[in-house]
């Protein structure tokens, strides 16, 4: 069952070479292509695609701003921010918004295509300048760790091997569960830690650990 996937970008050359080369895949195909946030918000909640790759700014809205109201009624979609922009208030304010992927215009296609597939297998794909500008950000300053002891034994579990690097499908293999049922765990950590993604669950842990 290939990928769908929908393109929410003001640059028409630029959305139409994603659109090109994503259809020009065996695995994924763009089910739709927007302009606008309004066009977006209008059409989108009604097909959720698995993924969208949304630019952070449209002519009539921020990107933040339409994948915070996407999430609240796509909560399983994937967003994967694809913008010219790497200040520091637009990446993190992405991240916390719910993106699980960031890449800088300029990305090979190659890069695109292999991060669309990664978010889909639970990676948080970024270009490099952003992972460096992620970690340096935790580097000066530490979250405030919450109490660990409301996850279960399960859910601790689960989350550190998400630390090490392995993917929802590795984990449900791992620990001979569903990847549907590492989904919820992973839903239940967020949560129970106060935090939107997984960069955040894994820094807090981290330093739980230390």
């Amino acid at each position: 069952m290939s990928i769908s996937i929908a393109i929410v970008e003001d640059e028409k050359n630029y959305s139409n070479a994603l659109k090109k080369v994503i259809d020009y895949q065996d695995d994924m195909n763009v089910v739709a292509q927007f302009f606008s946030g309004n066009d977006a918000l209008a059409v989108l909640p009604d097909l959720i695609p698995e993924v969208i790759m949304m630019d952070i700014q449209l002519p009539d809205m921020p990107g933040i701003e339409i994948m915070e109201r996407l999430k609240r009624q796509m909560p399983g979609t994937q967003f994967i921010m694809c913008t010219s922009f790497e200040d520091d208030e637009k990446v993190f304010g992405s991240l916390k918004a719910g993106a699980m992927g960031y890449l800088v215009k300029g990305e090979s296609m190659d890069k695109i295509l292999s991060s669309i597939r990664d978010v889909c297998n639970g990676g948080a794909p970024m270009s490099f300048s952003i992972a460096r500008k992620v970690l340096g950000h935790f580097e000066r300053k530490l979250p405030q760790i919450q109490d660990f002891g409301d996850l279960t034994e399960r859910e601790k579990e689960v989350l550190e091997l998400l630390s090490e690097g392995l993917l929802y499908k590795e984990i449900a293999d791992r620990k001979c569960i569903s990847t549907d049922t590492v989904k919820k765990h992973i839903g239940n950590i967020y949560r129970k830690l106060h935090v939107s993604n997984k960069v955040e669950a894994i820094n807090k842990f981290n330093h739980f650990k230390n």
